[in-house]
């Protein structure tokens, strides 16, 4: 009696560990192709240039990282960019307009440039030619869609940004809805 009760408990554990490892299996080959789709979302949107940054932290030169709260971004689209980002730094000119943050500004001129990095993600350079202040907007994204923007100015000292992309939605879009 005892043994068969020890034989059942045994071939119940053996079950379990079964399922159990079965069960472990398919989540990671979940969770590998929900990063898989992650990646080539991430990867229209950088090649289509409509995605939209929004940074979590600002890290300024020689300063403290700095939580963001509110609504600040960089919206690119293939013909515009536009930028609201906060500034925290040293300014080595003053500026025409003091109540004006230069990294609040839109660009229909602009350079951009893409290239994949060796582990994965991208480098995207942005060269704003109709813009006095900002000279470049380095951004490095990862596969997942969390990046680093390094801004570097003509009068300020440069400010990284440590956030994640999101989707551009388009206004034709919003208006359907």
């Amino acid at each position: 009696m005892k043994r068969t009760i020890i034989h059942v408990m045994l071939f119940t554990g053996l079950i379990t560990m079964g399922l159990t490892t079965t069960i472990s299996a398919q989540q990671k080959e979940t969770r590998a192709e929900k990063e898989a789709a992650k990646a080539a979302q991430v990867k229209g949107w950088v090649d289509a240039k409509q995605y939209v940054f929004v940074p979590q932290s600002a890290i300024p030169m020689g300063g403290r990282v700095v939580q963001l709260t509110g609504e600040f971004f960089l919206s690119v689209t293939r013909d515009s960019l536009v930028s609201y980002l906060p500034y925290y730094g040293r300014a080595y000119t003053a500026p025409i307009d003091p109540t004006k943050n230069s990294m609040d500004f839109k660009s229909k001129s602009f350079d951009y440039s893409t290239a994949a990095r060796k582990k994965g993600g991208w480098d995207i350079t942005i060269r704003p030619k109709d813009n006095r202040e900002v000279a470049t907007i380095n951004l490095s994204v990862s596969e997942s869609g969390y990046g680093t923007l390094q801004v570097t100015s003509n009068n300020k000292q440069p400010i990284s940004y440590n956030g994640y992309l999101r989707e551009k939605k388009d206004k034709k879009d919003k208006s359907k809805k």
